[in-house]
């Protein structure tokens, strides 16, 4: 029994978080899949609560979990001096070190390019964004006013068990294939140890083709031609930029799932932020939370050796492809005049 929580984060979170449960439930039912859900405050509604925004009862229950859903935080919804950040610290405190990202594109969608699959994986626990910089405060200083220094931090451990990652998933796409993403002639010491581990690494998977590439020819290929690429693999600041750029290709962020995942459990959390200036009006894009929750279905088939997982995402994806070919209930981002609970429910019905 898998054991997978609910966190409807704020504004426009609730809405499309209650379509992604609805299309997952309705997968994990058709193939006999047993789940236990379980709904916990965070952001707003676990400020009402509990005074915090990320309330020590839902970090209690999330440690019992195999994975949960994410909805997205809008931190002007409650006050600017809570003392946490909540992103960070749930990567953190669960060791979510690889943010995994799909860009993928649909014939009948506008975009920039076409017959696009490509999967982002960046790690997320150290680099110039890491809280592992400094013992207190962050890793960037002014010791006057004229200069400021911002350090980075790369270890093997953390370089290693991203690359893993990222062969781990190139086994299961059809054409096995990472290229992992850096500057090493430039940051000779980091980069370089990042370069290291992919390669340590690559040497263990001699079924899956291996490149490498500099973070601003990366940058330029993917706008030209990223039909090439298959699963990129790079370090924290540099992914965050990478993925972002992936996803203006086919459609933005309403077209960007992604995972946060570690060694035993994984986040289902969609790229964009919570909309406070659509929240409650039914109009938010369903589709990339819905394809997070695809993809937590995908990790823990993979993890925890369950297939029925593997065959509720499989259930899903076609699902979503069948309603985008259909285009009778596309939210008005995708060029349709669906409302979020009538896409969410149209994938739910054709999940089959």
């Amino acid at each position: 029994m898998l054991k997978i929580g609910i966190l409807p984060g704020d504004d426009i979170g609730p809405e499309v978080v209650a379509e992604c449960v609805r299309v997952m439930k309705a997968a994990a039912a058709a193939v006999g899949l047993g789940v236990e859900w379980r709904e916990l405050p965070i952001g707003r509604s676990g400020h009402a609560r509990h005074g915090h925004t990320f309330p020590a009862p839902t970090e209690e229950a999330l440690q019992k979990l195999h994975g949960w859903i994410m909805g997205p935080i809008g931190h002007s919804a409650y006050p600017r001096n809570d003392p946490n950040w909540i992103n960070p610290p749930i990567r953190r405190r669960f060791e979510l070190y690889a943010s995994i990202k799909p860009v993928r594109s649909y014939p009948n969608i506008p975009s920039v390019h076409k017959e696009v699959d490509i999967l982002f994986v960046r790690e997320t626990t150290e680099g110039m964004q890491s809280a592992i910089i400094a013992a207190a405060g962050s890793g960037e200083f002014r010791p006057n006013d004229d200069i400021s220094i911002g350090t980075r931090v790369i270890t093997r451990r953390g370089a290693n068990r991203v690359a893993r990652e990222a062969f781990e998933i190139a086994r299961t796409r059809s054409r096995r294939k990472v290229t992992a993403v850096h500057k090493e002639p430039v940051f000779r010491l980091t980069c370089g140890m990042f370069a290291e581990e992919c390669r340590r690494v690559a040497v263990e998977y001699p079924d899956v083709t291996f490149e490498e590439m500099m973070v601003d020819t990366a940058a330029m290929k993917l706008a030209m031609s990223p039909q090439q690429f298959d699963v990129l693999v790079t370090t924290n600041q540099f992914g965050d930029i990478l993925t972002d750029e992936g996803a203006g290709l086919v459609g933005g962020l309403g077209l960007a799932p992604g995972l946060c995942a570690g060694a035993r459990q994984a986040m289902a959390q969609a790229t964009h932020g919570s909309a406070p200036d659509i929240a409650g009006r039914g109009i938010a894009n369903p589709y990339a939370l819905i394809m997070s929750g695809k993809m937590l279905f995908e990790w823990l088939a993979r993890k925890h050796a369950e297939p029925k997982a593997a065959e509720a995402a499989g259930r899903i994806d076609g699902a979503m492809s069948r309603v985008i070919a259909a285009e009778k209930t596309l939210t008005c981002d995708l060029g349709g005049s669906a409302g979020t609970a009538e896409m969410g429910e149209a994938v739910a019905a054709a999940i089959g």
